[in-house]
């Protein structure tokens, strides 16, 4: 396909671009397509042919039908001079393609029909599908469920991010430990990416700077003496719903800028001929490279680097094709940064506006910050990016000089506006001093972004008088709240199909494209036939779910006990330590009285910690630890269940949202930005446990008191038991329930084959617990026997389930796209019209 722009030196001829659509909307034409790739695209024939060779045939079959609405999606935008969004991620979790794309074509049943007859089905055929983790979890999943929305909603968007050669590591669970394996996604060919060699453009790094007077007189830098990678885009397109618009995520790969030096070759020297292409190919060789040493903090400061240069050259390129200059650039162009990793575009547009286009700073300066939005997605400290000046004045120098000049010109408006707050200048600096100066990227993207927003109002809420309160003092127009939201095709119409029906069939299907047409469930709340059909479909999930466990773990999971989930990255403040905690009291409880829960339970947890972060691995092995012991006791096991879902991921969570019961929502509040599987859950039809944290406020305030159990402190209990001085061996003395959890776990029960392995969590809980785990304990267990009676009464519980599925319209990631759109990004729509 090609993009706006153009091959190089070719006359664009419109007309020839313009294909009709596929052929394949029968069964006998989708099957010819299959065969016909097996073929011809592989080489083989019905005897040489593998499973996989049909697998990689069928997903070009339907990546035909792609590509005819593809090339037509990129000419309307050119044609009709589109303003244009560019979203910027490090991270896109996009999860399996071939059903989600099956769907938005709105050919699933078609394709199903020609699988069986081919003796093959599509759940067989999924399987072999690559789950590529090029994310670390809700920020990657966020994006990916954004591309899907501005398709659907027919809007000019692009996805830029790296193509790692290894995404976030596979997950093992090895003795109940954590064990990290290469994600190697593409060890196989990926059917659904196309790569665009046409379109390399060139990332430069390290260097020097030479100072020169242009032809006016000017001072100008020119940056030599560098060391060059090649960025080659590899694009993968991204269908809208039941329309004729496909976008594109354009993924960079980093490449030397030659093979090999034939000088060292040629006198032996075989490791150096090839060593500036394995450094270069070194960018996009992993995800989250480990930052606790140097070296993977230098690389994880090129990867972000040549995302921004490589993304924003490629779009002064598209934008040139239609343009004479850039001038109007701001009016046509919109970036959203996806948090702080992508904030050296600040930088590297003034650079590439200024050195390489002869602009004047105040010019140079307005278009930028028209055409920069930042997206906020933490409010841990640690999570605010700040690169050591040093390493990056060795790796980019002109861009350490042109963030000076920045910090410069904006404290001096700041001094101006508030000549009466001395602290204010070290507090808003661009730069933190101390033993070694940093750049703070936060502070970078704010100055340089003309919007800001949190993903969650009771974030942003927290951004502005917490986390950034002089910057919004500074600018208070600029700070907007854009709640998160997920696509409903993919986390309901894909991933639980018998729900989806049942829904349609009751209210037809305007809710696959406005989720808030869900809100006329509602109309069935007390009608009986129609609950009974909702517990079917849940206990069907829950099935899928148990089988699915047993075929691949070889657990035994029950299918009538309630499926209690948290399944989300391995963090202290997502206190899945709070959860396990409440495991073992129950152990305790039912081994004193089995009628403690009148229904049997299983707790299912899920997700990955960073390879450096020893307490989140040590909470992995103690999850583990507690479920060998409790599912080999059989007094207790048939009523109590413990499993860790080892390497969640997207498909996984495909499985694991639809099955569950409970929705597992505890962090401590103040702490969670939004989360979006709090979402998923409860458009599944799961009952949330939740703190008033990130999106769940919003949540309980859509579906209601009764419909929700909130328990916890507050952000602002937090803040004042914290101020008044908060001493967990209080609560320990205090609470029996405490009491004997803590004495079990430094009775070392769980670990008498390795004495003091779980020591680190007893000492970080009873000398500071920073996460309150003890402080909400007694909420929390209360709030589980609250949910164990509601279960009891199953037409109550019933109900619940409707009421979550019916209210939670309004976190439908098309709303927020709509939301951006409107506040932030000014595109229009662009239906796309083809020839049948």
């Amino acid at each position: 396909m090609t993009q706006n722009g153009g091959g190089r030196g070719l006359t664009r001829r419109p007309t020839l671009w313009r294909a009709s659509l596929s052929s394949n909307s029968d069964v006998a034409s989708v099957k010819q397509s299959i065969v016909r790739h097996v073929q011809s695209s592989l080489g083989r024939d019905e005897y040489s042919a593998t499973k996989r060779d049909r697998y990689h045939a069928l997903c070009l079959s339907v990546r035909d039908a792609l590509i005819e609405r593809w090339v037509n999606t990129q000419q309307t935008y050119y044609h009709s001079n589109a303003r244009r969004v560019y979203y910027l991620s490090l991270e896109f979790l996009m999860g399996r393609a071939l059903r989600n794309a099956l769907v938005n074509l709105d050919m699933l049943e078609v394709y199903e029909s020609a699988l069986v007859e081919m003796g093959t089905s599509l759940a067989e055929m999924e399987e072999l599908g690559v789950d590529a983790g090029l994310g670390n979890g809700g920020l990657g999943r966020l994006a990916a469920c954004f591309l899907d929305s501005m398709a659907t909603l027919q809007l000019p968007g692009y996805g830029y991010g790296l193509r790692y050669d290894y995404g976030i590591f596979r997950q093992d669970i090895r003795d109940g430990r954590q064990v990290e394996e290469p994600d190697d996604w593409l060890r196989l060919p990926n059917p659904w990416e196309i790569p665009r060699p046409d379109y390399d453009v060139r990332v430069k790094f390290g260097g020097r700077l030479q100072v020169y007077a242009d032809h006016n007189g000017r001072l100008r830098h020119r940056w030599v003496d560098t060391e060059d990678v090649l960025a080659t885009p590899f694009d993968t397109p991204i269908p809208g719903y039941n329309n004729n618009t496909v976008n594109t995520l354009r993924l960079w790969r980093a490449r030397g800028t030659a093979e090999f030096d034939l000088g060292d070759f040629n006198v032996g020297d075989y490791v150096g001929a090839v060593e500036h292409k394995v450094l270069a190919e070194n960018i996009t060789k992993v995800l989250y490279p480990n930052d606790n040493v140097y070296s993977g903090k230098e690389l994880r400061l090129r990867q972000q680097y040549f995302l921004v240069s490589a993304t924003l050259q490629d779009v002064i390129r598209r934008h040139l094709v239609k343009h004479d200059n850039l001038d109007t650039f701001a009016d046509k162009n919109v970036f959203q940064l996806n948090d702080t990793h992508p904030a050296l575009a600040i930088a590297e547009m003034m650079r590439l506006l200024v050195d390489e286009n002869g602009y004047a700073w105040e010019k140079a300066w307005d278009i930028t910050t028209n055409c920069m939005a930042y997206t906020n997605h933490t409010l841990l400290p640690e999570a605010l990016e700040r690169w050591n000046v040093d390493m990056l004045g060795r790796l980019l120098p002109r861009h350490v000089d042109i963030v000076n000049e920045i910090n410069a010109r904006f404290l001096k408006t700041v001094q101006e506006r508030f000549p009466n707050d001395a602290g204010m200048l070290g507090r808003v600096s661009i730069y933190e001093e101390g033993d070694a100066k940093r750049m703070r990227m936060a502070h970078l993207a704010v100055i340089g972004s003309f919007s800001v927003n949190g993903v969650a109002a009771l974030h942003t809420d927290l951004l502005k008088s917490r986390v950034l309160p002089d910057f919004y003092k500074i600018w208070p127009d600029k700070f907007n709240n854009k709640t998160n939201g997920v696509t409903q095709r993919r986390w309901l119409k894909s991933c639980n199909s018998p729900l989806a029906e049942l829904i349609t069939s009751k209210i037809g299907d305007g809710w696959i494209t406005d989720l808030t047409e869900l809100q006329k469930l509602t109309q069935y709340v007390e009608d009986d036939g129609f609950l009974e059909q909702l517990a079917g479909v849940k206990r069907a999930a829950k099935l899928r779910l148990a089988e699915h466990v047993k075929r691949r773990f070889d657990f035994t999971l029950d299918p009538d006990a309630v499926f209690d989930v948290q399944i989300k990255r391995i963090h202290e403040y997502k206190r899945q330590l709070l959860n396990i905690f409440h495991v073992i009291h129950c152990y305790l409880q039912l081994k004193r009285d089995p009628s403690y829960f009148k229904n049997p339970r299983a707790f299912l947890f899920g997700g990955k910690a960073a390879p450096g972060y020893a307490m989140a691995k040590l909470v992995i092995r103690l999850i583990n630890a507690v479920g060998r012991a409790v599912n080999s006791d059989a007094s207790v096991s048939h009523k109590l269940r413990v499993f860790f879902y080892p390497n969640y991921n997207v498909s996984g969570g495909e499985l694991l949202f639809p099955a569950a019961d409970i929705s597992e929502q505890i962090s401590t509040a103040g702490f969670e930005a939004s989360g979006t599987g709090n979402m998923k859950f409860a458009l599944n039809g799961a009952l949330t446990i939740g703190t008033l944290d990130g999106a769940n406020v919003e949540i309980a305030q859509e579906v209601g008191d009764d419909n929700i159990i909130i328990f916890g402190k507050t952000v602002e209990e937090v803040e004042e038991l914290r101020h008044n001085g908060y001493n967990p061996r209080d609560y320990y003395y205090a609470d029996q329930n405490i009491r004997e959890v803590i004495d079990l776990l430094s009775g070392e029960f769980f670990n008498l084959d390795e004495p003091g392995v779980f020591g680190p969590i007893v000492d970080t809980l009873m000398n500071g617990d920073f996460y309150l785990v003890l402080a909400d304990f007694e909420g929390y267990r209360k709030a589980h026997l609250e949910a164990d009676a509601i279960y009891s009464d199953r037409r109550r519980w019933g109900q619940i389930t409707l009421m979550n599925i019916a209210k939670v319209g309004t976190f439908s990631s098309d709303r927020t796209i709509s939301d951006y759109v409107r506040d932030i990004w000014k595109v229009e729509r662009f239906p796309v019209l083809v020839n049948q």
